[in-house]
């Protein structure tokens, strides 16, 4: 009798499409970067031999086993590498000043100068592939590949198993720019329904917040801003401050994406609306929240804001308690955020 055919083992066994499938991006996204031309880069070093020379060149020395554990490649090939490094001025060896019984390599100017050339074509290769993409979506997507074959317990091996390092994230806050109050309001509608089965009138509550932060923005545009937190260039939160009154600001709309939590975002968005709040003149600070969110309380709480009062309000199709926080903006104050 005969066997099963492809298609039929892949219904079977939901494990092989799916291995197929990684496959089959793997192979899509070596043919885009050029990975089967030849040459890396069109440059005198095949990918692998790149690698070795980008991580001595990132270091002032590096002792080879770390190489051949950090790269996992055959000890002999290695070795074949920086005989040919060498042999071309790029690397030299020296006795380990640590244990006499290693060896270092240390990069030359030469080898530092072919490192910097490869790094110019990688950019360059990169920034032609990215143009006109949709660069929010490729980094999220990136990042997801990243953390879930990079996490312990997953796929890939975790650091303290072999050194690997994950990459490190970059977070920045920035003004709020085009585009940035309609991705609040998706986002907050869609996460709060989500992780609290909020119905559709908090994202009407929240459009109505976003309609007066403009008003209040284009009456008082020195008293009124706004931040979206971008991790690797992805956004990935958001705060607003508005005047409440001539002497009170008011914070708004703090959100962090489930994804880039646990890194800082929340205290550094409500920390950069403290500042700006203070230098605006005002004198204090309040805000209006829930006491279903958790997460937030703890970072208010951090931040020096303390409750003020709290009242029964079945909203959103949720029993909650509603509650108002509030805080000095006095610098000899004992909290005082930056």
């Amino acid at each position: 009798m005969a066997g099963p055919s492809i298609a039929e083992s892949e219904v079977a066994d939901p494990l092989a499409a799916q291995v197929a499938q990684v496959r089959a991006f793997n192979r899509f996204y070596t043919n885009v970067i050029g990975l089967l031309h030849g040459m890396y880069l069109d440059s005198p070093y095949t990918l692998t031999e790149g690698r070795v020379l980008f991580e001595i060149a990132r270091r002032p020395a590096v002792e080879v086993s770390w190489l051949r554990r950090e790269l996992d490649i055959d000890a002999g090939y290695l070795s074949r590498v920086l005989g040919q490094f060498e042999a071309d001025s790029l690397v030299t060896r020296h006795r380990s000043e640590a244990d006499a019984r290693r060896r270092e390599i240390r990069v030359t100017d030469a080898g530092r100068a072919a490192m910097a050339e490869l790094d110019r074509r990688a950019a360059q290769q990169i920034g032609v592939l990215l143009r006109g993409a949709d660069c929010g979506r490729l980094l999220d997507a990136m990042r997801v590949i990243t953390e879930v074959l990079g996490r312990p317990g997953g796929t890939g091996a975790p650091k303290h198993d072999t050194g690997h390092e994950m990459p490190a994230r970059v977070l920045t806050l920035r003004p709020l720019g085009p585009g940035d109050l309609g991705w609040m309001l998706q986002r907050h509608g869609t996460r709060y329904a989500a992780e609290f089965g909020w119905d559709a009138s908090f994202e009407a509550v929240c459009a109505r917040i976003i309609a007066e932060y403009t008003t209040k923005r284009d009456a008082a545009p020195d008293r009124t801003t706004g931040w979206i937190a971008e991790v690797d260039g992805v956004s990935a939160g958001s705060i607003l401050c508005v005047p409440d009154s001539m002497t009170t600001a008011r914070l708004r709309l703090l959100l962090v994406e489930p994804w880039a939590r646990g890194l800082g975002i929340g205290a550094r968005l409500v920390g950069e609306c403290l500042r700006f709040a203070r230098e605006a003149g005002y004198s204090d600070i309040t805000l209006w929240t829930y006491d279903r969110l958790a997460a937030a309380r703890r970072i208010y709480t951090a931040a020096g804001f303390t409750l003020v009062s709290e009242e029964r309000d079945d909203a959103f199709g949720d029993h909650m308690m509603s509650q108002t926080w509030s805080r000095s903006l006095h610098y000899d104050d004992r909290h005082s955020a930056g």
